[in-house]
């Protein structure tokens, strides 16, 4: 188990060290704006939407590796993908940081996700590992609210 936590480890920190889809988007469809009280680990997320998928997606802000290497995984995986893919994502994730969901019953293309669920086992940082999921199930109530009207 040893290996596999330090690989998981390298997987968290690439993610901080060099982040995907990080930056800020100039006319974005959607901005959510997502805050840790607790640390005060904050997040922008901008979407742009193309026939329903998630067309381009970009964060910014400030906080803990594990917050901002979420964010980079959580881009990762919502880019390209249908708002019934996302909220699929969405709800797989949460289900594995909070219901106990083995992150083997996560698709395969979430490999870099899987590496949060070792966040478990410090119950402090899981609110640092769901920001940007839970800014992310924000936008998407947005988009769908904005898509109704």
């Amino acid at each position: 188990m040893e290996i596999a936590d330090e690989l998981y480890r390298e997987v968290i920190l690439d993610h901080y060290r060099s982040p995907r889809h990080h930056g800020k988007m100039e006319k974005p469809d959607i901005l959510e704006w997502g805050k840790n009280p607790l640390c005060g680990d904050e997040l922008e997320l901008y979407l742009t939407f193309n026939d329903g998928k998630v067309s381009d997606v970009k964060f910014d802000g400030k906080g803990c590796s594990i917050s901002q290497a979420s964010a980079s995984m959580m881009t990762e995986a919502v880019a390209g993908k249908t708002i019934e893919e996302v909220q699929k994502i969405l709800a797989d994730f949460k289900g594995m940081m909070i219901d106990g969901k083995p992150s083997d019953e996560l698709s395969e293309d979430l490999d870099d996700v899987k590496s949060l669920e070792g966040v478990k086992k410090y119950p402090a940082r899981i609110k640092c590992a769901l920001l940007s999921w839970n800014t992310m199930l924000e936008a998407v109530k947005k988009y769908e609210k904005k898509r109704a009207a």
